[in-house]
C-alpha cells in the first residue's frame, strides 16, 4: 500500500488542482467509434446497443462493482449484460469506462458528455465517508487495483496509488527512503495525527499495510482482504495463508465497520459484531 500527503483542503468538495485530467486525451479517444478491427473483438457476450467489452478485458471488475446494473461476469471477463436504461446508470457506466485499466470498455459512437462525465472523479463514495473519493482511472499495472483519496483537515492521503518510478526502484528503496520524513519500523500499529492508523497486516506481501480512518470506522485494506463478488463472503490472499490468517485475526479487535479493498466490492456492515462476525466466519472457512 502507497500513502501520500498532500496540503490540506475544504471537505466540501475535492480540490480541482487534484482532478487527474492528464489522461483526458486518451480516455476520450476510448469513446470513439471503433475501427473493424477494433469492432471485431467486441465479446459475442455482450448485449447489442451503445457498449460494449472487448476481449482485452482481465476480469478485475472494476466494471461490475461501478456499474453493476450494466455490466456482468460472463466466461471469465466482463460484458454487457444490459444497456443503461437511466442517464443515472448511464453515467455509472461512462465512469466505469473512464476507469477500466485495459481501455476495454467502449460505446458503439462517441458520447458528446464524456468530458463532463470525466469531471465527476475523484467520486465522493457515500454520504457518511465524507471526505473520500474514488480516484478512478485504474492501472494495468496493479490489476486495476482501486485508488482512494481523503480530504482532510491535517493533509490529505491517498491510497493506493501506483507509481511506475518507485515500483521500478525497489531495489533502491534505502536510497529513496533516506531523506524520507517517517519511516515505518517494528510491527506497529502507527498513528498518523489523531484520525488515522496504519496496521501491519503481511500475508499479500510482507510489508502490507492496512490504513484505518478512526472517526469514520473505514478500513481501506488494500489487497488484504476483500468481499466474494458471489457473496458476502470475505476472501483473502492465499500463497501465505498462515501469515495471511494471523493478520486477519488482528482485525478483530479493530473498531471498523467499512471494509474499503483494494480490489473488488466494499463492504459496510451494521456494526462492529456483523464485522466481527464475517471475519470469524472466513477464519472457520479456512482453519477447518
Amino acid at each position: 500500500m502507497a500513502l501520500s500527503l498532500r496540503a490540506a483542503a475544504s471537505l466540501a468538495a475535492p480540490p480541482a488542482h487534484l482532478r487527474p485530467r492528464r489522461r483526458a486525451t486518451s480516455m476520450v479517444r476510448a469513446t470513439v467509434s471503433p475501427p473493424p478491427a477494433l469492432d471485431s473483438r467486441r465479446r459475442p457476450q455482450n448485449v447489442s446497443g451503445e457498449f460494449f467489452v472487448d476481449h482485452r478485458c482481465i476480469d478485475c471488475a472494476t466494471c461490475r462493482w461501478m456499474a453493476p446494473e450494466v455490466f456482468k461476469r460472463v466466461d471469465d471477463q466482463s460484458a454487457v449484460a444490459a444497456q443503461p436504461t437511466s442517464e443515472e446508470i448511464r453515467t455509472k457506466a461512462l465512469q466505469a469506462l473512464l476507469s477500466c485499466p485495459t481501455g476495454s470498455i467502449h460505446t458503439d459512437k462517441p458520447t458528446e458528455d464524456i468530458l463532463q462525465v470525466q469531471n465527476t472523479f475523484p467520486l465522493p463514495i457515500n454520504d457518511d465517508l465524507p471526505g473520500v473519493y474514488l480516484c478512478g482511472y485504474h492501472s494495468e499495472n496493479s490489476y486495476g487495483a482501486t485508488s482512494y483519496l481523503i480530504v482532510h483537515p491535517e493533509g490529505n492521503i491517498m491510497v493506493d496509488r501506483f507509481s511506475d518510478n518507485l515500483f521500478c526502484s525497489q531495489p533502491k528503496v534505502e536510497d529513496i527512503t533516506a531523506d524520507a520524513e517517517w519511516k515505518l519500523t517494528g510491527n506497529g500499529p502507527w498513528n498518523i495525527g489523531t484520525d488515522f492508523e496504519l496496521i501491519h497486516t503481511p500475508g499479500h506481501t510482507e510489508g502490507s499495510v492496512c490504513l484505518l480512518y478512526k472517526p469514520l470506522k473505514a478500513l481501506f485494506t488494500g489487497d488484504h482482504v476483500a468481499k466474494s463478488e458471489e457473496s458476502d463472503d470475505l476472501n483473502l490472499f492465499l500463497m501465505y495463508m498462515g501469515v495471511q490468517l494471523d493478520s486477519i485475526r488482528k482485525l478483530l479487535d479493530v473498531d471498523f465497520e467499512w471494509f474499503l479493498p483494494g480490489h473488488g466490492y466494499r463492504i459496510r456492515y451494521a456494526d462492529v459484531y456483523a464485522k466481527n462476525s464475517a471475519i470469524e466466519a472466513l477464519l472457520a472457512d479456512y482453519t477447518n
